[in-house]
């Protein structure tokens, strides 16, 4: 089985490092039953440093590892979407098996390249995509294809849980904790594909697809990030015995509705989510039979992703060997989106509001109208300071939607602050 691999970075460098690392080739000849032949490693520059490397494996055209006759199956680790396409696209028309990490690519063309592959009969497969190590969309291809999931729920950016965990174990601000956390390498110079759920957007649409048949094809979901998450929310969360991650949900809503979200949420300490910590991923996953299940793990970094990227590589060989290809789901075309203005939760609001007689009753009154009920109300502060805390009992997104616009034209409400679903208390 001859390997080409497009992209040298850290998931790269570590996949390069698993080939040619002779202590494993009797393991990957038995799970294959054919040697793993490295053939070629396509970077940017082949002059820059690519420790670990060999020199005569690099080249800079990438597209002619994509098609060139001595690679049997291609290895897409170079990231971003139009690029990749073609890569990927032309390994697939050239009858090749494409193995790739990239979530952006498979939540925005994956029907179409899965289409290209299913007519080529060769696998086109991304475990990697999703939860870095975590074996979670290999569960659903395989384990679970017979059962019928009714919701899948997941921490699955481990740079948006690390600054959330740091904060609710410190106490810290969100800015000086997205600091540490670029220090560190946990996150991008730019971290707006993080903080700001666009990474998390594009694995729930790879989750969706797996549990539930719906299309790959770049559909914009619902999302929300964390930048507006403050240290005061947080000490709310813990003293009321809640957490507060981000998490991609993807359910069914009655028979032939489909629900796709990424937002912060509040979740109860019991919750199994609740409890993950750090860089970690998590995968809660509900099936009308099994039950709950979850798997967890190290959701990214070099090691971890290039374990999983291993794992298909060997999956995929022995499909060649065998003549044959790992199913995957059709599109379940009788399937609607369902939009989240559609849907119910409970709701954590704060408002800042002049301390004058009245304003209670003012702000209770729109909640009142919009058939929003209230379950707790908290206040902090005196004068121009004041603070209403409020958590509301299950309402309709449209409700609660209608009634923020209106408290925005209250007199006395001067800003309203957080806005945080409440998830997991059923």
């Amino acid at each position: 089985m001859r390997v080409g691999v497009i992209g040298a970075g850290n998931v790269g460098s570590a996949l390069v490092a698993m080939l040619l690392d002779e202590s494993r080739f009797p393991a990957l000849i038995e799970a294959v039953g054919a040697p793993l032949r490295l053939v070629a490693v396509a970077v940017r520059d082949t002059n820059k440093p690519h420790p670990g490397v060999p020199s005569e494996l690099l080249t800079s055209d990438a597209l002619s590892v994509a098609t060139r006759d001595d690679v049997d199956l291609l290895v897409e680790l170079a990231g971003g979407v139009d690029d990749a396409y073609r890569y990927v696209r032309a390994a697939l028309e050239s009858g090749k098996s494409v193995v790739t990490a990239n979530k952006a690519l498979i939540a925005a063309k994956g029907t179409e390249l899965e289409a290209i592959a299913r007519a080529k009969n060769v696998d086109l497969i991304f475990e990697a995509a999703v939860g870095g190590g975590i074996p979670i969309l290999r569960a659903l291809r395989t384990s679970l294809v017979g059962e019928k999931i009714q919701r899948v729920m997941g921490i699955v950016n481990g740079t948006t849980n690390f600054i959330l965990s740091a904060m609710t174990s410190d106490g810290a601000q969100y800015g000086d904790v997205l600091a540490e956390a670029q220090r560190l390498g946990y996150a991008e110079a730019d971290p707006a594909a993080d903080v700001e759920g666009f990474d998390a957007a594009a694995k729930v649409t790879i989750l969706s697809s797996l549990s539930f048949g719906t299309s790959l094809e770049g559909v914009a979901i619902a999302r929300e990030g964390i930048s507006k998450i403050t240290a005061d929310d947080v000490a709310f969360a813990k003293r009321h015995h809640f957490v507060i991650k981000l998490v991609g949900v993807a359910e069914r809503v009655g028979d032939y509705g489909i629900s796709m979200r990424v937002h912060p949420a509040m979740l109860p300490e019991s919750h199994p989510l609740a409890s993950i910590n750090g860089a970690f991923n998590a995968v809660f996953v509900e099936g009308a039979k099994a039950g709950p299940l979850m798997m967890m793990g190290q959701g990214a970094g070099g090691d971890p992703t290039a374990s999983a990227v291993l794992g298909d590589i060997l999956e995929s060989g022995r499909n060649c060997m065998l003549g044959r290809r790992s199913a995957t789901p059709d599109v379940e075309t009788n399937l609607t989106m369902v939009p989240q203005s559609e849907l119910q939760s409970s709701f954590y609001l704060t408002l800042d509001v002049l301390d004058r007689p009245g304003v209670l009753a003012a702000v209770t009154k729109v909640f009142g109208d919009h058939g929003v009920s209230i379950r707790l109300l908290e206040q902090s502060g005196i004068g121009d300071e004041a603070r209403l805390t409020l958590v509301t009992h299950l309402a309709m997104e449209s409700d609660m939607a209608a009634t923020l616009e209106e408290l925005q034209t209250v007199e006395t409400v001067d800003a309203i602050g957080s806005c945080i679903r409440i998830l997991g208390e059923d």
